[in-house]
């Protein structure tokens, strides 16, 4: 599933793709991916210009120009690719946005959607969500405070959206594994200098993500080189039986929170 780093890499693609253009079709082709019926989606969203996309966690929110806007989630196998009929992948779409000849293919959208919301509405739909790991004001002393009310494993505490918004199952192995830090340790059992290093994990981790472009597999355009540079650069995830990059012993996988979990039992204490 995107998580933080994949869809700030959208949305920052976007921006130089569709911010400020007008939304000139719109096809769907399953209605299951909306929160309307198809006629009344698409008579909402077409020929609306795309004023701005902002990200939230692991959403993208595009506003449109009549003061309403398209909240994404692309959940487990969704993604995005933008071009031209001739450039589009063999492979379903269940949303289309044109603008002009060039088009914003929605796909893998069988658990993903996108909703067409006014501003109270996503409000709602976005007011469970924590604070943002990379932003100014989630300072140390702030994620120190929030630290003060988990109980359980580090591993099951990053998945919160409710504690830390954006961080999922690929990046929580990594912090951890770049904090050194166990995934089944609780939080109640660090020190004051590992609090101070988790810390320092998360923003580190998923900062760089951020500059290799994410780990989707899939371009985002034709030509495209960035997306996706993440995923040569896993220390631990999806690695099981490989060697620590850290201390050269297997990297270990287990079951935790119903997620499977990548660590090094040897340098993460």
């Amino acid at each position: 599933m995107p998580e933080l780093p994949e869809m700030e890499n959208y949305k920052c693609l976007l921006q130089e793709k569709i911010q400020g253009k007008q939304i000139t079709g719109v096809v769907i082709q399953r209605e299951k991916s909306l929160n309307l019926p198809t006629e009344e989606f698409v008579q909402r969203v077409n020929r609306q210009k795309v004023l701005g996309i902002d990200r939230r966690a692991k959403y993208l929110i595009f506003h449109l120009d009549k003061g309403d806007h398209l909240l994404l989630h692309l959940m487990l196998g969704g993604w995005l690719f933008y071009g031209n009929t001739d450039e589009k992948p063999k492979r379903t779409v269940q949303v289309q946005l044109s603008f002009g000849n060039q088009h914003l293919y929605f796909i893998g959208l069988r658990l993903g959607y996108l909703h067409e919301l006014s501003t109270p509405q996503l409000e709602v739909q976005l007011q469970h969500l924590g604070p943002e790991p990379l932003e100014s004001n989630f300072s140390l002393d702030r994620f120190l405070h929030l630290l003060q009310t988990k109980r359980g494993a580090l591993k099951t505490m990053l998945l919160d959206q409710e504690f830390i918004a954006g961080i999922g199952n690929r990046y929580s192995d990594e912090i951890l594994w770049h904090a050194r830090l166990l995934p089944e340790k609780k939080a109640t059992e660090l020190e004051q200098e590992q609090k101070v290093r988790l810390f320092q994990s998360i923003q580190t981790v998923l900062r760089q993500a951020i500059q290799w472009g994410g780990y989707m597999d899939e371009a985002f355009y034709q030509g495209d080189v960035q997306t996706g540079g993440a995923k040569n650069n896993m220390n631990v995830h999806d690695r099981e039986g490989e060697a620590c990059p850290r201390c050269g012993n297997p990297i270990v996988k287990v079951e935790i929170s119903s997620r499977n979990t990548f660590y090094c039992h040897i340098c993460q204490k």
